[in-house]
């Protein structure tokens, strides 16, 4: 083939551009996106896709301060019972008699009983009074004395209760 008598670079220059225009022209008469195949979908159901889940990022924390705890010690355990049948525990059973929160549950008792008095419990049965009040009957390990523990909380056992009423008794005749 002969070679063409054009001047160097300018005929591809030109070419260039007109290729340009040329498809400038066309997507502009037939849109960039003519012939995008459809999505292909295999279930008759939309799932909405999976996007991006950024974590939460506050600006400011909502509570100002953390909760105080709701059920502590001095909470859970609301009295000491004295009665005689509670000093009969006391004595025989190495049991010790609370009325407690209604809320409290036998782990949270056992707690506050180690916290507080610092006796471990064997167990601890609870009930609830027809009054609306719950009551505990918690048992002592064998290495702890029940009665040292009621004289500790000011429990009058009945050895006290009546030097007390002796004392008392004389005091007024």
């Amino acid at each position: 083939m002969a070679p063409t008598k054009t001047p160097k670079g300018k005929a591809t220059k030109a070419s260039d551009k007109d290729a340009k225009a040329k498809a400038a022209k066309k997507a502009a008469l037939h849109g960039t996106h003519a012939h995008a195949a459809r999505k292909v979908r295999y279930s008759v159901s939309f799932h909405r896709p999976k996007t991006l889940r950024l974590p939460r990022n506050p600006k400011y924390p909502r509570k100002s301060i953390p909760h105080a705890p709701r059920m502590d010690q001095f909470r859970t355990i609301v009295s000491p019972l004295n009665t005689e049948s509670a000093m009969k525990k006391i004595e025989e059973h190495n049991t010790l008699v609370f009325i407690t929160d209604i809320r409290a549950n036998k782990r949270q008792i056992k707690d506050a009983v180690k916290k507080l008095y610092d006796v471990q419990a064997a167990k601890v049965n609870t009930l609830i009074r027809p009054d609306g009040k719950k009551k505990a009957y918690v048992r002592l390990t064998a290495d702890h004395d029940a009665l040292d523990v009621a004289n500790k909380v000011s429990v009058p056992c009945p050895s006290a209760l009546h030097v007390w009423l002796t004392t008392f008794q004389i005091g007024f005749i």
